[in-house]
């Protein structure tokens, strides 16, 4: 028998809180039913085979079943959601599997071959039933009522946001996977290991394919690091190696952890950086609580930032007067972190209220602010302030009003280094947050 945290044991009350969830926001939008479909393989461009395929985030929710295109879910208030698994008649692949006990359980399970089988097992009227996902083929048969409708799928995605306790535990599990992977890629980068083999360090860590990760990792070695999503894996060995950042998660029942460390290889000045940079990390993730607004934190975080910056000779400025003349945010330029989930970058971080309609808003000098609403139990943030020295933001202020207000010697000794970023993923609780990579980090 499973234990009482684990997602297995989880599942089921998952399954009756989204479905209370899913009821509300169909009642509210008037419709009897919704069909969330998986998506369908889609083939590369004038070739005969397709891309990885990834199953739609709202079908996730319901059902982890990651490798089963064509599959739905049918979602009707007061019965057992039925699974339409859909295995192709194909001695080119292997089809896809159910496993034999656990989470199949708690569907209305019907194994379908063809669009007619699917059809069949359709209730026969769809014309107020909502459809989530691609415009299929098979949609010209079935007709619904609805294809992706705005206010429902608004409503949905802000009860995304709130993550039961098997998301939670997915999440945490995700985690765990994932530091396993920043551990092995740490040594390998010690090693001398190129990107290309710090990246595999990671994935053969976290026994998991490229594309079974949640997001293509970041592995960023030197200067690279300033590159936000840089995407490149290099096969050389650089000389010599000065740091690593590397952004990368691992994938539970189609939960993904997104966790940033930054390392230092051998100097003492960088590696002092970097630990204050944690220290401030830290300190960000001890403000998150429920009712706090995510923009305050944000702000805390460049404040902190500036400060960092000044004590490390790298602005000549006060706090104060960074904030004001923005120079502190030439060296943050993106939001402290984001909704966490099924997707990396999860929805439902911008609606004020269920319908969505009303979006809480960017501060003007944060354009680049994932998420503005309040924190509310439940909810998976990722908390990860960063400092860089990119080229493209400040070669202008070199030549700018900024000029005088950066010590240029400073910039020229940190930039081989290329940025630093620490990224936790934090669950939300009653009286704060736990941090479920830092508690992975304990146990690994």
């Amino acid at each position: 028998m499973p234990s009482a945290d684990t997602p297995a044991h989880l599942f089921n009350a998952h399954l009756a809180t989204i479905g209370e969830r899913t009821a509300a926001a169909l009642q509210a939008c008037k419709f009897d039913g919704l069909i969330l479909h998986a998506g369908e393989a889609i083939e590369i461009f004038l070739d005969d085979h397709n891309y990885p395929f990834k199953a739609h985030a709202p079908f996730r929710w319901w059902a982890p079943l990651l490798d089963a295109p064509g599959s739905m879910v049918v979602v009707r208030p007061g019965r057992p959601p039925r699974l339409l698994f859909r295995v192709e008649t194909d001695f080119w692949h292997q089809p896809a599997a159910l496993p034999a006990r656990g989470w199949p359980e708690s569907f209305e399970v019907v194994t379908v071959h063809s669009t007619e089988e699917v059809r069949a097992a359709l209730p026969a009227d769809l014309s107020r039933f909502a459809w989530i996902g691609d415009p299929a083929p098979s949609l010209r048969t079935l007709a619904p009522g609805a294809i992706n409708p705005a206010e429902l799928m608004r409503r949905l995605d802000h009860a995304r946001g709130r993550k039961t306790p098997y998301e939670i535990a997915c999440l945490r599990e995700a985690n765990r996977i994932g530091v396993h992977g920043h551990r092995a890629a740490e040594t390998c980068f010690r090693s001398g290991g190129s990107e290309y083999e710090i990246h595999q360090a990671f994935a053969t860590a976290c026994g998991q394919r490229e594309h079974e990760l949640p997001y293509n990792a970041i592995v960023a070695l030197n200067e690279a690091a300033a590159v936000l999503h840089y995407q490149v894996l290099r096969r050389d060995r650089p000389a010599p190696p000065r740091s690593l950042l590397l952004d990368a998660g691992a994938s539970y029942a189609g939960y993904g952890s997104d966790i940033t460390r930054t390392w230092s290889h051998s100097d003492p000045d960088f590696a002092a950086l970097v630990e204050e940079m944690d220290a401030l990390q830290r300190g960000l993730c001890a403000m998150a609580a429920p009712g706090v607004d995510w923009r305050d934190i944000h702000l805390s975080a460049v404040e902190r930032i500036a400060t960092l910056l000044r004590d490390a000779g790298v602005i000549r400025c006060g706090v104060e007067e960074s904030l004001d003349n923005g120079v502190a945010r030439l060296f943050f330029p993106h939001g402290i972190g984001h909704m966490l989930g099924l997707q990396v970058h999860d929805v439902g971080g911008f609606m004020e209220d269920e319908s969505g309609t009303t979006a809480l808003p960017r501060p003007l000098q944060d354009p680049a602010l994932r998420l503005t609403r309040p924190l509310e139990p439940g909810f998976v943030v990722t908390m990860e302030p960063g400092l860089y020295f990119i080229e493209a933001r400040l070669a202008p202020a070199r030549s700018g009003p900024l000029a005088a207000q950066i010590d240029w010697s400073r910039v020229a000794a940190l930039q081989p280094f290329g940025g630093i970023r620490i990224e936790d993923d934090l669950a939300i609780t009653a009286e704060g947050c736990d941090n479920l990579t830092r508690e992975a980090f304990s146990l690994s």
